[in-house]
Parts: C-alpha cells; sequence; structure tokens
C-alpha cells in the first residue's frame, strides 16, 4: 500500500460573508434573549427554546433556563409521554427486532399527553404578564411564540451520546439499551417527529443555537444561518466526514486520509451522507456546525431540483462511503431488500441500490457478487441456517460467485444481489440512501465490536434473494459494464455504473488539463476525485469561488448550478473523477 501525502481535508467549511451577530456562551445568549424580549415591548413574551432530541437538556436548564430567572418557565418533556409510555403506545413502530423498525408519519405532537398538552397550554396563557419560557422538545406546542429560538444537534454527535451511555433515546431512561435498539427508534421514529417539526418552523425561528459541545454553544439569528445556507449552495461544497471502527476493518483511511493511527482499525467513513453528516458555516471567528439535513429539508429544490424532488421528496438520495477492509477482513455477507419488501415490511419508498467502486486493492482481493450457476437455493440456505445456529461455517466459495478486484473496477449491485467486499480492498460505495437496510446473512462466525454477536438476517434475505442473478449473468451485466462515452487526446470519458433497474448513472473522467460539465437537467451531482492530488472546481460564469477538492474528497454540485468546469492543477499526472447522479 504506497502511502502519499496526506491532503484530505477533515474539516470542511464554508465561510460566510456579510455582516452577523454570533454569541458564543450562555450568558450571552441569555441576555440577547432578553434584550430581544424587550424591545418587543409587550406585557408578556412568549419565548420557546425547542430541543432537537439528544440535546443536554440539563445544560440548557442549567446554563441557559436559569440565567433568565424572571421568567416564567415550563418544561415540556414533563407534559409528555415518558419510557413506557412511548414504548408501548409506538410498540408496532419500534418492533422487538434489535435493527429495522418501522417509518411512520409520526409529529412530536404524538408523544404527548393529550389532556396534559392542554394544560400546559393552558397553564401559559394564564400568564398573563412578564417573559414566559418554554423549553423542550414539543416547546412549540404550548403557545404561539413571540421568540423561537432552535437547539439543534449533529446526528453522528447524538450517536456518540448513545454509545457512551450518555443519554437514551428522547424522554425516556434507557441509556443502558443496546446502541442498535436506542438509534432504530431515534431513525424510525424520533427523528422523524422531530424534523417533521423543524420544517413546521422554518418560517418562524428566531434564533439557532449549535450545541455540539459541551458548554459551548454557538448562537446566530436564523436570518444568518439562513444565508450562510444559500452562500453554500450557490457552489460546490462538501459535508464534515466522520470516520468509525469495525470487526472487520482496515488499514488504508488511517494511512491514506490522515487518521489516528492509534486505533485499531476503521471500517467505515460517511462522506456524503445528508442525514448523518454536517455541514460546518464560519462567520468570522466563529464555526457553526448543523447537521446537513437542514439543508436538504430547507432547500430541497436549490439542492435536489425539481425532478429528483418529484421522485424523492426532500431527501438527498445519493449516498457516497467508504469502507476499507485493506489488511482488514471480509464485509458480511449481506443482500438488500426490492423496492416493494421495504415498502410493505419498513415503510420506506425506495431501496438500496448500490455499487462498489475501487480506490484500492490488493492482489488478492475478491468481490463476492451473485450466486455460482449451478448452487443449490435449498442447500444454500440450509447450510446458512446452520452455520448461524453454529453447527459449522458457512462455505461461502461453495455458493456465491467471487470476482478478483482491482483499482478501479466497478461492481453494479442491484437490489437482491447477494454480495459483499472481500479482504484488502478500499471502496467508495455508491448507493441509493436507504441507510441500513442491509440483511447480512453471514458474518463468518464473529462477534462485533461489542462482543455480542452482529444481527443477521437469513429469514428476510431468503424472500428477497434474486435467485437469477447467477455468476454468467453477473459477469455480462454488472462487473465493469463500461461505455466509453468521449476518447480524445487529453480527456477520456466512461459510463461506469448504471444496470438497467438502478437509478443511479455514473460516470468516470480520466483528463490531464480540465473537463466542462453540463448540468442543464438540474439534477444533483455527488463526485469524487478518485485519482489525483488536487483539483478545482470554477463556475465558467464565474457564478462561484474556485472551490479546491483533494485526493478521495467526495463534493456536491447542487441542481442550481447548470456549469462548472473541474481543473487538474498538476498537469503532469492524470486526474479521475467519479461523477454520480439521478436518472
Amino acid at each position: 500500500m504506497k502511502t502519499r501525502q496526506v491532503t484530505y481535508d477533515h474539516f470542511p467549511t464554508t465561510v460566510v460573508r456579510g455582516d452577523y451577530s454570533v454569541w458564543t456562551t450562555y450568558q450571552e445568549i441569555s441576555n440577547e434573549l432578553l434584550k430581544a424580549a424587550g424591545m418587543l415591548a409587550k406585557e408578556k413574551v412568549i419565548i420557546a427554546v425547542e430541543l432537537y432530541p439528544g440535546i443536554r437538556i440539563n445544560e440548557i436548564k442549567a446554563h441557559l433556563i436559569e440565567e433568565i430567572p424572571q421568567a416564567h418557565v415550563f418544561f415540556a418533556n414533563e407534559y409528555a409521554l415518558y419510557g413506557k409510555e412511548i414504548r408501548e403506545k409506538f410498540s408496532m413502530l419500534i418492533t422487538d427486532d434489535r435493527v429495522f423498525g418501522r417509518m411512520a408519519a409520526l409529529t412530536v405532537e404524538d408523544y404527548y399527553d393529550k389532556e396534559k398538552l392542554e394544560a400546559l397550554r393552558t397553564d401559559v396563557a394564564e400568564v398573563k404578564e412578564g417573559i414566559v419560557l418554554v423549553y423542550g422538545t414539543g416547546a412549540s406546542l404550548a403557545a404561539q411564540a413571540d421568540i423561537t429560538v432552535y437547539v439543534d444537534v449533529a446526528r453522528w454527535e447524538i450517536q456518540q451520546r448513545m454509545r457512551s451511555r450518555e443519554q437514551g433515546n428522547w424522554n425516556d431512561a434507557n441509556v443502558d439499551e443496546d446502541i442498535l435498539r436506542k438509534y432504530k427508534r431515534g431513525f424510525f421514529l424520533d427523528w422523524r417527529a422531530a424534523d417533521r417539526l423543524k420544517v413546521d418552523l422554518f418560517d418562524t425561528i428566531d434564533y439557532y443555537i449549535d450545541s455540539n459541545g459541551e458548554d459551548a454553544p454557538r448562537m446566530i439569528t436564523w436570518r444568518d444561518y439562513c444565508t450562510g445556507m444559500e452562500q453554500l449552495l450557490s457552489g460546490p461544497f462538501r459535508l464534515v466526514p466522520y470516520f468509525d471502527s469495525g470487526v472487520w476493518g482496515g488499514q488504508w483511511m488511517k494511512e491514506q486520509l490522515g487518521l489516528d493511527k492509534n486505533k485499531e482499525n476503521f471500517a467505515w467513513a460517511f462522506d456524503g451522507v445528508a442525514e448523518e453528516n454536517s455541514l460546518y458555516l464560519q462567520f468570522g471567528d466563529v464555526r457553526i456546525e448543523t447537521p446537513a439535513i437542514n439543508m436538504v429539508l430547507k432547500y430541497p429544490r436549490q439542492l435536489l431540483g425539481e425532478e429528483v424532488f418529484s421522485r424523492f421528496g426532500a431527501e438527498l438520495p445519493i449516498r457516497f462511503d467508504f469502507l476499507d477492509t485493506m489488511e482488514g477482513q471480509n464485509l458480511s455477507l449481506q443482500v438488500h431488500p426490492d423496492k416493494e419488501y421495504i415498502k410493505k415490511h419498513f415503510g420506506m419508498d425506495y431501496t438500496q441500490e448500490e455499487s462498489y467502486y475501487l480506490l484500492d486493492a490488493k492482489e488478492d482481493a475478491l468481490v463476492y457478487l451473485g450466486v455460482k450457476d449451478d448452487a443449490d437455493k435449498e442447500a444454500l440456505f440450509n447450510d446458512l441456517y446452520e452455520a448461524q445456529d453454529g453447527v459449522t461455517p458457512f462455505d461461502a466459495d461453495k455458493y456465491i460467485a467471487t470476482f478478483n478486484a482491482k483499482k478501479h473496477d466497478h461492481f453494479l449491485i442491484p437490489s437482491g444481489t447477494i454480495h459483499c467486499s472481500g479482504a484488502n480492498a478500499m471502496v467508495l460505495e455508491v448507493s441509493l440512501c436507504a441507510y441500513i437496510f442491509t440483511f447480512k446473512l453471514w458474518d463468518w462466525g464473529r462477534l462485533g465490536m461489542d462482543g455480542t454477536p452482529r444481527p443477521v438476517y437469513i429469514d428476510h434475505g431468503k424472500k428477497v434473494m434474486n435467485w437469477n442473478r447467477s455468476e454468467a449473468w453477473v459477469k455480462e451485466n454488472l462487473v465493469n459494464h463500461f461505455t466509453v462515452l468521449v476518447d480524445e487526446p487529453g480527456h477520456k470519458k466512461e459510463q461506469t455504473g448504471l444496470y438497467e433497474y438502478e437509478q443511479i448513472v455514473s460516470e468516470r473522467d480520466w483528463f490531464t488539463d480540465y473537463v466542462d460539465y453540463d448540468n442543464s437537467e438540474q439534477t444533483v451531482n455527488m463526485l469524487n476525485l478518485i485519482e489525483g492530488e488536487e483539483v478545482e472546481v470554477i463556475s465558467v460564469e464565474g457564478l462561484f469561488e474556485p472551490y479546491t477538492v483533494h485526493f478521495a474528497e467526495t463534493f456536491i454540485i447542487p441542481a442550481q448550478i447548470e456549469k462548472f468546469r473541474i481543473r487538474n492543477l498538476n498537469v503532469e499526472q492524470k486526474v479521475g473523477v467519479l461523477r454520480a447522479r439521478i436518472r
């Protein structure tokens, strides 16, 4: 594994232009809220401090709420369902499974006891003068607020708080529960409801607080926050990546992306997942971290384009992430459900169609993809069940087709195709962003990082696996299915990924000088610099400042950008760019 100079930017930040104010202590924040309340010149001022699930409530109470001692204070969560009441009410959605729940159109109000909520509204209404301060998740339900403060936290930070057992799910004391179960309830229920309320408040929020740091709030006006988002969407940008270890993890990202060498391994990197990643907005010398999903929810048409928005709603449907098995182990043998199955059983509108693009590989690297031509279905699943029961290990080589994998190969993986990356591969995974819907069929007899067996779903897998994905069919349709679109001196463009039922088009450009891209269909583009040290993204019309991208960095071109150029900053070295969009 050849090590190059690390140029990968772990903290991509958009510097916001213009005039703005930022408040960076709870004392400053409370003073600003009191000042804003005084400027209203009203006998009674209602301040709603809306908290996203995962906020450190005790910190908000001790350092913000109690800094306004003259206020009539109401804690909204006390009027909501709690613990067992939530689990019983939503048991059909939470389910008994460790990983999978069911999507539903829940609102934050559904988490409230209706009589208690009415009592809260009455209590707030009966205060005739002074400041009324309501805080909690659902605080804005108590009354029409005069001042609305939204306190937010990134999804990855919430997961870290769950993992460390600092927090459980919203309004529950389940801090010691299995992290998979806590994440599941957040993913299927809590975060869905909170995001719906957030969208409802977009036109009424006055102040936005970044609460990702402990005792380190960052508050700006909502108007300035939106200005920052709009500037970010005016050109190329990156999401803030995060990296995580795994039982099969490898060593490539440590070396090539400059990660902590004291960690045992790194398995995953999310560098292009709007629901999971953050954005950094720099206001002067203060950096605001905010969930990237806010951008999607607030500006879906500008980001996605009309066609993608009409098909997927306010979701960024393309996902780029890394899977590192270099000097590691095989991924689990797995399969993804088809659209009908995922809708029927989990309430999702689309499924995970994906592909493996090899950023790097050792000579012995393999990709498991499809079943062997002579494989017996009944025997295969019998052996999977026996392996799961501990009778005998599953002989994957007996049933599953394998293909040698080398750098810059591209393997397409439509739903229903059994697959996994073998050891000694560095995969850029390009997929429709259905997040967690992977049915593991065999995990090579190992335990997870927590020392417990990783969930395996043979019953689900048996129902969705497409038995027609034989070795011969896969080789013809899914392995390096390249079509040359342009071949001229200094530039070669290839279509690298487009199985007829998959919705993602991917193209690869090799060039020495520059390539002009036409986005006249006005759709969101996600790209990665798969070869070369550094390129610059330029507006040929001068609509945005040049944007530098380094090796392996994923970046996004919003739909509203119709033309852009990518220029090689080192013409002595050919560069490669992989581009994906919805067809």
